[in-house]
């Protein structure tokens, strides 16, 4: 038998690699103005996209808590452990977690609608 250690690179590579495949959205891909809604197992985040890395958060539990709209950046995506993608702000299947912490449930749906912006 193989040691567990020797089995979590494998797994972790191939988790990496089957992200590509996912629905997802990119933070590269995405300009101030445009608006991410986020579907997850328990609640509907919507998302505005800022400048700078930064976003205006609503919805699930910034609603469940009272909170107003807030502006806080989004650490990127994980399976629920450790590991994290910083390079998208969701991908269907994986779970969002944003600059303070929060970590969503998984994520069942996305929908992105980008703003008009002048050339």
């Amino acid at each position: 038998m193989v040691p567990h250690q020797t089995l979590l690179p494998g797994l972790l590579d191939s988790q990496i690699r089957s992200v590509d495949y996912l629905h997802q959205v990119r933070k590269a891909d995405l300009h101030p103005g445009d608006w991410v809604f986020v579907k997850t197992l328990r609640s509907l985040y919507r998302i505005k996209v800022k400048e700078h890395g930064r976003y205006e958060i609503s919805g699930g539990w910034f609603d469940k808590k009272g909170m107003p709209p807030t502006e806080l950046g989004i650490a990127g995506c994980t399976w629920g452990g450790s590991a994290i993608k910083i390079d998208i702000v969701a991908a269907c299947g994986l779970r969002l977690e944003f600059s303070n912490r929060l970590i969503t449930s998984p994520i069942q749906k996305i929908v992105l609608f980008r703003h008009q912006h002048l050339r």
